[in-house]
């Protein structure tokens, strides 16, 4: 009988990368110097490729034949193209956990919502985009379709690479805050349907307000 391997050596190289990429310290249309990377993590060009490979398939990086590998840049029409996609997806999301959520799901949803109002009131909008993802997630978790979630996980994956924080907007944090109040009391109500349309509109939100401050930087 085949042995189980441990996790593969690229696997490792491919989450180190990603992490990398998420943190902006290769930033969108860098090169990849695949002989400097090979070097600092101390392993061949092989396993390094087929890292680059993973996170081509995720949208992270962009192989060009004869030229390299870039980091992937994410523009104004990808953005207009993925959020509408999301809004869909996390409205479906906010159906079915709604009607899946028993009383302590509900209970625990609030818990993160309560970590969301105190981030909001004392200001600190990096605890606040913590404690939004995880309100996220949690409705995702709720829903029960791991199809929904992987499509989910992939788009947002894609969306780290913008380095606009929409929260930065003045009133954006307020304003996500609103949205979700409302978003908590359609899930204590039992409200599928209100649910789902708040949710849609909630991520929309998110992109208007994206806009408002990429045309600010430019204009």
């Amino acid at each position: 009988m085949t042995r189980i391997a441990p996790t593969a050596l690229y696997q490792e190289v491919a989450e180190r990368l990603r992490q990398r990429i998420f943190a902006h310290e290769l930033t969108p249309g860098t090169w990849i110097d695949e002989q400097k990377l090979a070097e600092q993590y101390g392993i061949s060009r092989t396993p390094l490729r087929e890292a680059l490979k993973v996170l081509a398939s995720e949208g992270l990086v962009d192989l060009r034949p004869r030229r390299g590998c870039y980091v992937t840049e994410i523009s104004r029409q990808d953005m207009d193209d993925i959020f509408p996609l999301i809004a869909l997806l996390e409205g479906r999301c906010a159906v079915e956990a709604v009607k899946q959520a028993k009383p302590a799901d509900i209970a625990a949803l609030k818990t993160i919502h309560e970590q969301l109002e105190s981030a909001a009131r004392d200001g600190r909008i990096d605890a606040f985009f913590e404690c939004n993802q995880e309100f996220h997630k949690k409705i995702q978790e709720l829903a029960g379709n791991r199809w929904l979630l992987s499509v989910i996980q992939d788009l947002r994956k894609v969306l780290k690479l913008s380095r606009l924080h929409s929260l930065s907007l003045e009133g954006r944090l307020q304003q996500s805050l609103d949205e979700h109040r409302l978003i908590m009391a359609a899930f204590q109500a039992g409200d599928s349907g209100k649910a789902e349309k708040l949710m849609h509109d909630h991520l929309l939100s998110g992109r208007e307000a994206l806009a408002k401050m990429r045309d600010g930087a430019t204009g």
